[in-house]
């Protein structure tokens, strides 16, 4: 056997355990795709028992969209839940079907895994428990102890118990933010700042040790009326005199004092719970109500989830109706190109209200708002799509939820008509730029730049150098363009003058219920009356179907969510990082500002956005 014989035996030798391989990875691939199809077709539909609690348990953050950020999820497993959402209308849907289900006998109410969440989604599930309340059946919280956010929640109940360990925490609503100047000037960043308005304080942070009188200003007036409403929907769910809770976080420590620090006889001293019971005192009594289940030993109950995967399911193999409104979530931080649910993308959502345009069965189109903004040419994007669907005689009811501002504003303003909630934040039309630039903090290494260029403008946007007169001369023209944009947009959708939009923008934000009064929305209500509203635009009288439009994940994005999952939980246990919860509370608001400003990625680097997320309670 000569050499070239056996050299080609050694490479047929080499093809073949490599193509071995390649199949055999092949085949391993097939495997986790017909795993996921059948776990998919094989999910058995829940059994409601016929004398059953519902047991309303949010985990997480209320939300419109939830995020499939694959490491933010698994970030949320390793932790404990942390960083899991409830889709509100799951909510909001379950309580609705329960109220006329003879099968469901009692709505319990559990909001210890409830994060905060903006209270304008906290309102459309109150409504919700009203309306189930009206029907005649009870409704019960119980919890081991309860912050502002989960106390709202559970004082919407007929009875509310509460551990005789427990708590309720309830302290009003704040906006605090770090403001980074003697950070910057110590590391010698030169942060260059370019903003329209005058109440546009976003980039207050890089520039002030504090906040400045305008925003001190504006904060105030919102801040108020999210309190304002806060307390007024406790006092009457609680039917407790006007100014009860005030009183209440104004007093407590005089009178908790007075109790021996007893926490849980406070809340149940001043009315704010009906009694104090253990969950195993009110599951006796509940199985007393709907019977024992022998499996768990405790009452028969349905969760949430069960409970909406059983109703939906007859509806899976319906046809659709040939009449119908579409619904596109508009949720999170308005960025360039495609993005997953739970951020807003360029592309990604103007391509759903595309997909509206020009499905004939689709005859009205509610865009669902919960976004502090973000890129402005994104944002335009978004706005030519709504207008092109009014262009093809398709109504758009722009529906607000927790805030709609900046760019969340400059999207929902080409609508026929926009509804708010009253505690919704929104407004903030205004828009700024941000060149950080970081030649000193170099010199303090002894590092210099030199050079030359073609044109005075010649290397602009390189972070080693200063910007030049010329730079921020184009940078600052640019934003004012953008600016007078905006309030043209604003001013076209709203059939006001700029002049007019130019008195209430100045990038100041509002609460919902004084947006409406100075014309920046239509009509308070939630979503439900944005639909009503769009089938009247549209002459469909009763008889349409709602269907929700949203980019799927895709199977890549479950795949890394499990590898990182998994591995972040291996690094956890061999104590290689930090617990989420730890490094989220020490350091979330700095890492969130670091986030936003990473994510930020407009072509003109100019950008419509508030940072006025809904304060937690």
């Amino acid at each position: 056997m000569g050499l070239g014989s056996t050299v080609t035996g050694m490479f047929s030798l080499v093809w073949r355990i490599l193509d071995g391989i390649r199949r055999t990875l092949h085949l391993l691939l097939l495997l986790v795709i017909f795993g996921f199809l059948l776990a998919a077709l094989h999910t058995s539909i829940p059994i409601v028992p016929a004398k059953a609690a519902l047991v309303i348990d949010p985990k997480g953050a209320l939300v419109e969209q939830v995020s499939v950020d694959p490491l933010g999820r698994a970030f949320g497993e390793v932790s404990g839940g942390s960083a899991h959402q409830t889709l509100l209308r799951d909510v909001v849907d379950a309580i609705e079907a329960a109220k006329s289900d003879p099968r469901i006998r009692l709505l319990v109410i559990e909001p210890d895994d409830l994060a905060p969440s903006g209270l304008s989604k906290l309102e459309d599930v109150a409504a919700a428990i009203r309306d189930f309340k009206a029907s005649g059946k009870r409704v019960i919280a119980t919890a081991n102890s309860m912050d502002q956010t989960q106390y709202y929640l559970a004082a919407q109940a007929g009875e509310v118990y509460l551990d005789p360990l427990g708590s309720v925490s309830i302290e009003g609503f704040a906006y605090y933010r770090m403001y980074l100047k003697d950070a910057i000037d110590k590391l010698g960043v030169d942060v260059n700042v370019f903003r329209a308005g005058t109440f546009k304080s976003y980039t207050d942070e890089y520039s002030r040790k504090d906040m400045s009188a305008s925003e001190r200003q504006e904060s105030s007036a919102w801040l108020a009326a999210l309190w304002g409403a806060y307390q007024r929907d406790v006092t009457l769910a609680r039917s407790l005199p006007p100014g009860a809770i005030a009183d209440f976080v104004a007093e407590e420590p005089a009178q908790l004092q007075a109790l021996d620090g007893d926490l849980a006889k406070l809340a149940l001293q001043q009315r704010l719970v009906t009694g104090l019971k253990t969950r195993r005192q009110i599951d006796d009594e509940i199985a007393a109500l709907v019977g024992e289940d022998r499996d768990t030993h405790s009452y028969h109950a349905i969760s949430m989830d069960e409970y909406l995967a059983a109703v939906r399911a007859k509806h899976l193999f319906q046809s659709k109706p040939d009449r119908r409104i579409a619904v596109v979530v508009a949720s999170g931080e308005i960025l360039d190109g495609r993005q997953p649910p739970g951020t807003i993308g360029g592309d990604s959502t103007s391509a759903l209200l595309r997909q509206a345009q020009f499905d004939p069965t689709v005859k009205a189109v509610v865009l669902r708002i919960d976004s502090p903004g973000g890129s402005m040419f994104a944002s335009e994007q978004i706005l030519r799509a709504v207008r092109r669907l009014r262009g093809a005689g398709k109504p758009v009811v722009a529906s607000m939820s927790s805030y709609a501002a900046s760019g969340g504003y400059y999207i929902a303003s080409g609508a026929n008509q926009i509804f708010a909630s009253p505690t919704t934040l929104t407004g903030s039309i205004g828009v700024f730029a941000v060149v950080p630039t970081f030649q000193a903090t170099l010199a303090k290494l002894g590092v210099a730049v030199d050079g030359l260029g073609t044109t005075p403008l010649a290397g602009m946007g390189r972070f080693d150098r200063a910007l030049t007169d010329p730079e921020k001369a184009l940078m600052q023209s640019s934003v004012e363009h953008a600016y007078s944009t905006f309030l043209q947009r604003v001013a076209e959708g709203r059939k006001k003058s700029v002049a007019d939009v130019e008195k209430i923008a100045e990038g100041r934000v509002w609460a919902g219920v004084d947006a409406q009064r100075l014309g920046l929305v239509d009509h308070l209500g939630g979503i439900r009356d944005a639909i009503a509203a769009a089938a009247r635009l549209a002459d469909m009288g009763r008889s349409y179907g709602v269907d929700y439009l949203e980019p799927q994940l895709g199977l890549r994005d479950e795949l890394m969510m499990q590898l990182r999952s998994n591995a972040l939980r291996l690094a956890g246990a061999a104590g290689l990082v930090a617990t989420p919860a730890a490094l989220e509370h020490r350091f979330g608001p700095l890492l969130e500002q670091a986030r936003s400003l990473a994510r930020f990625d407009d072509p003109r680097a100019v950008y419509a956005y508030c940072w006025c997320e809904m304060p937690g309670g």
